[in-house]
């Protein structure tokens, strides 16, 4: 006997309540926001909506499936199941937070603040939840690509957007870059990081790094199976040089660069609090999962 699907609700915390939490009171959160110049209404009112939509959405699930609701700061710690149906409510970087947890689970993206968001990967109004649910065997996905980090100590990352390496405080960073499958070409380079990116990063970092070099490299699509990679600030000296500072890797492709600073870090999404740590010596190879995000049309 199958069990029925469980929708899994993935929230974040509001600005709202992040502030009461801190102050103690509305009362001081409001002072503390007036002092300089802001009203606590604008962001009380964000807090009201997201509840709103929080409990719409809830209230489209038909009664006969399963419910799990996990807050951002804890997905780390929770067990999505392979029937599961997640429902992400909130801003597009909700969805980049929740992709690396999954393998092949089915996501809908809920945008509870439409005109606020991009609305790239949040798609969908609260109102439609219930529709979407309802037909939701016949609901198409687009398959996302992802990029992975996969150190020589087994150590492993991955990210819907981009991943960056580099060091914490974005300093210079020493290593050397190469190019799996291009006879053998490496080079020494000191950069304040590298950073490796997918079609739905394109939205984001990786865009910036494109527009600002002008290069005649294409941004990728979300669903497309080919990376695009920087090299930030790259200094030439007479140990390190900036021929390899941009390019793209195809599906089978990957960039691999081996650590010549103490110590130095690989993130993804920009969350710097869940990276690899690696030292002198170590080689990280990255390019595309084999991993997709299902997103929902």
């Amino acid at each position: 006997m199958s069990l029925a699907p469980r929708v899994v609700l993935v929230h974040r915390t509001s600005e709202y309540d992040e502030l009461v939490a801190h102050h103690g009171t509305h009362g001081q959160a409001a002072f503390f926001l007036s002092s300089r110049g802001r009203d606590i209404e604008e962001v009380a009112e964000r807090h009201r909506r997201t509840g709103r939509a929080l409990a719409e959405v809830a209230s489209a699930i038909p009664l006969t499936w399963r419910q799990a609701r996990v807050e951002r700061a804890d997905l780390d710690r929770f067990l999505f199941g392979p029937e599961d149906v997640v429902l992400v409510v909130g801003q597009d970087g909700l969805v980049a937070n929740v992709a690396k947890y999954l393998d092949g689970q089915p996501v809908i993206g809920i945008d509870t603040d439409p005109g606020r968001n991009p609305g790239v990967l949040v798609r969908h109004r609260p109102e439609h939840a219930a529709l979407l649910l309802a037909s939701f065997e016949a609901s198409r996905a687009d398959e996302l690509t992802m990029v992975e980090a996969v150190a020589d100590d087994t150590q492993r990352l991955v990210a819907l957007n981009e991943i960056y390496l580099g060091t914490a405080g974005h300093q210079t960073a020493r290593y050397r870059l190469g190019l799996e499958d291009d006879g053998g070409v490496v080079e020494a380079q000191a950069s304040s990081g590298v950073l490796v990116g997918t079609g739905t990063g394109a939205t984001g970092w990786l865009r910036s790094l494109w527009q600002e070099r002008g290069t005649r490299l294409t941004l990728p699509s979300p669903t497309e199976d080919r990376l695009l990679w920087f090299v930030r600030e790259a200094w030439p000296s007479p140990a390190t040089g900036t021929s390899l500072v941009a390019g793209d890797l195809t599906a089978s492709a990957s960039l691999t660069l081996t650590v010549e600073s103490d110590r130095l870090i690989a993130f993804g999404d920009g969350i710097e609090t869940d990276a690899l740590e690696l030292t002198w010596g170590q080689t990280v190879r990255v390019g595309a999962c084999d991993r997709r995000l299902r997103l929902v049309r």
